[in-house]
């Protein structure tokens, strides 16, 4: 995205207030009596609104007024907020999102049945008049004469001289007037300079608008209420000739005022000139959606400090540069240039972490999209769910944060679902009616731990058992440990539910959250205690970008181990190794450790070092020992992916550039500890 894309910017810009919109509409469901609440949505869609029809989104525009209209009139206390209301908004914000991404084409139908349960969630009156305005404010003229006169205003404003720089357009301004009522406009045109003076850049109108109608003050004032604090703005009372206030009145003519669902289709006057093969105007977006390009807000202070450390990147270059053309000659240019070596690494270690930190955003922007859907699921299942948050300012990386929002939507969906009961089970065993949800994070050296806990029914161990052992999983009477059976659930097309829902029950989605955990390095712990409820905590590395490595030598080649799951480093003796064939055990501190020959397995061919190491890596409570040839060091990792060729070699993560230009892969933990087990497995058999 760039300056010169200017529908992108609005794009980017309308997400982040329809998020705003919903947060505040949740927090509504919560608090239907709050005033601020109220105003806050208010506001976002009279922002929505406006910015909509100014970038062309004449459809977006159009839609988002009705659901102004009705927020409006709630928030002068002409009907109540209700649970039933804000349900059809967030409703109609999927819609307002749809209209964002697109043009509008194709979603009238979605638009009429949204505005039909706002017409009866808010009553058939207040919301077919409101949705009228607009059309009979510009019909008024051509086809009845005046309403009698009731009252009316004059209002004189004239906005800042920059109001066109900072995006406020003064024909949304009137056309917000011209719907309240009959509006008569004539242009001040006395402060506009001589040509040779004229700035095109300023607004050097001023407007004076006749009003009539029965409108108040304040419905005025809520057209400036973004711009009040910068403009001239005068609104006194109209005055009426009696000769007109009597002509008026014998010709009173009662429009007709339709309802909300066929008032829809009117303003979508894009999609009715595609139907009909006219010209879109100009202003209109394209036909082909198109996602806003992704963004991230850093704050200035961040910024400020990646600047100092290109500015001496810049001044140790000039060093270089200068040392470079006198040549190193003696001690004292070698010492120089050690120097200058020495200021490069520091300011590459610098570089890189405030780039890490810059990536960086808090885990709230994902805690916050499972408010909506938690309390759609309570709508959906009948049940009373509340949803806590903990730990919203720990920090990750956006990649990391893009990733996991979809197997905590499948998490969030099964403890909701399966985990929690019905209001009347939770009552009959003792519990409140209401279910907890709560979503906590926090970090653990170079993890972040996230916790999604419920309060539920538990885990049927019983019911696991028994589907796995149907399935073939495991065999039947085999004993296995409370974690390996309840790691089970995560097996493809594995579900425990006695009936599919719209939510669950085909056994997909715990195998998606499975294959996207393991994808970002991480691990998944499932614990549950029969009738308390259910607890996964999924185990996420910082960064998919740079880690800190071991790098190792197996044979010929290196390969880096993620520092974060190393636990120790022990030598091989020889004796040990020869003691060890056809076991693959190593007794570490009392405690049997299988470990596995990486030169057997990458099949190098050479001969073994005299003196070989075992690096002991551990994750989700299992340890396994790696058997090298040699242990060369930590190593900072910049990690690049797989080639398509080589992804589906589960043992590696990724490879990293060495500083000879050679390629060095990197281990995958979690799938050396599962082929360890799988290892220990097949000797415990075969003894």
């Amino acid at each position: 995205m760039n300056a010169q894309d200017p529908i992108a910017a609005f794009r980017v810009e309308a997400g982040e207030l329809l998020g705003d919109i919903e947060q505040a509409l949740l927090d509504l469901s919560h608090d239907l009596g709050s005033r601020d609440l109220v105003d806050s949505v208010f506001r976002g869609f009279h922002t929505l609104k406006g910015s909509g029809a100014m970038f062309g989104f004449d459809a977006l525009a159009a839609f988002t007024h009705h659901c102004e209209t009705a927020f409006d009139r709630v928030r002068k206390g002409q009907v109540p907020a209700t649970e039933e209301l804000v349900a059809v908004i967030l409703s109609a914000m999927d819609h307002m999102q749809a209209l964002v991404d697109g043009d509008g084409s194709g979603l009238d139908a979605t638009g009429d049945e949204i505005l039909g349960r706002l017409h009866q969630a808010i009553g058939a009156a207040d919301v077919a008049g409101a949705a009228d305005a607009d059309n009979r404010a510009e019909t008024a003229i051509a086809t009845a004469p005046s309403s009698p006169a009731t009252a009316g205003w004059t209002i004189t404003f004239r906005l800042p001289a920059n109001c066109m720089t900072t995006g406020t357009n003064p024909l949304v301004l009137l056309d917000e007037l011209r719907a309240l009522g009959d509006a008569k406009v004539t242009a001040q045109t006395d402060r506009i300079p001589s040509l040779d003076e004229l700035d095109a850049s300023q607004c050097h109108l001023g407007w004076q608008v006749e009003l009539r109608g029965d409108v108040s003050r304040a419905d005025i004032e809520d057209v400036f209420i973004f711009v009040m604090d910068d403009m001239e703005l005068d609104v006194a009372p109209l005055e009426i000739d009696p000769c007109e206030t009597e002509i008026a009145a014998s010709d009173d003519v009662t429009p007709q005022i339709p309802t909300p669902a066929v008032q829809a289709a009117a303003p979508a006057a894009d999609a009715v000139s595609a139907d009909t093969g006219k010209a879109r105007p100009a202003n209109t977006p394209a036909n082909s959606p198109a996602k806003a390009q992704e963004s991230v807000r850093v704050p200035a202070e961040r910024l400020d400090v990646l600047m100092d450390r290109v500015g001496e990147l810049v001044i140790v270059q000039s060093r270089l540069a200068q040392l470079s053309n006198q040549g190193v000659r003696g001690p004292a240019g070698e010492l120089a240039l050690r120097s200058v070596a020495e200021d490069i690494e520091r300011l590459a270690s610098e570089l890189r972490d405030t780039m890490m930190v810059l990536r960086m955003v808090p885990v709230a922007s994902l805690f916050g999209r499972f408010r909506r859907l938690v309390h759609d699921l309570a709508r959906e299942t009948g049940k009373t769910i509340d949803l806590s948050t903990h730990g919203e300012t720990t920090e990750v990386d956006k990649t990391v944060i893009e990733r996991l929002a979809d197997p905590m939507v499948h998490l969030i969906r099964n403890a909701c679902d399966h985990g929690l009961e019905t209001p009347e089970e939770r009552v009959a065993a003792g519990k409140s009616e209401a279910g907890h949800v709560t979503l906590s994070a926090h970090q653990a050296g170079g993890e972040v731990l996230i916790t999604i806990r419920d309060d539920g029914r538990g885990i049927n161990r019983d019911r696991v058992r028994a589907k796995a052992e149907a399935q073939g999983l495991i065999e039947p009477g085999a004993q296995i440990s409370d974690s390996e059976l309840l790691q089970m659930i995560f097996h493809p097309g594995f579900s425990t539910a006695a009936q599919v829902t719209n939510l669950s029950g085909r056994g997909v989605g715990m195998d998606v959250v499975k294959r996207t955990i393991e994808s970002l390095r991480g691990t998944i712990d499932i614990t549950s205690n029969p009738g308390e409820g259910s607890t996964v905590v999924l185990r996420i590395p910082l960064t998919l970008a740079i880690i800190e490595g071991l790098l190792v030598r197996v044979g010929e080649g290196c390969y880096v181990i993620p520092l974060a799951v190393v636990e120790e480093c022990i030598e091989l003796s020889l004796e040990e190794d020869m003691r060890s064939r056809g076991r693959s055990f190593i007794t570490l501190r009392d405690r049997l450790v299988p470990f596995i020959r990486l030169r057997e397995m990458f099949d190098t061919g050479t001969r073994p070092d005299p003196h070989q190491k075992i690096v002991v890596i551990a994750t989700g409570g299992e340890r396994v020992g790696l058997v090298v040839d040699q242990i060369i060091g930590s190593h900072q990792t910049v990690i690049k992916s797989m080639s398509p060729l080589h992804r589906d070699v589960a043992t590696f993560a990724g490879a990293t550039i060495l500083g000879d230009g050679s390629v060095a892969l990197i281990l995958d933990a979690v799938q050396l500890v599962a082929l360890g087990q799988l290892q220990e497995e097949r000797l415990r058999a075969a003894g």
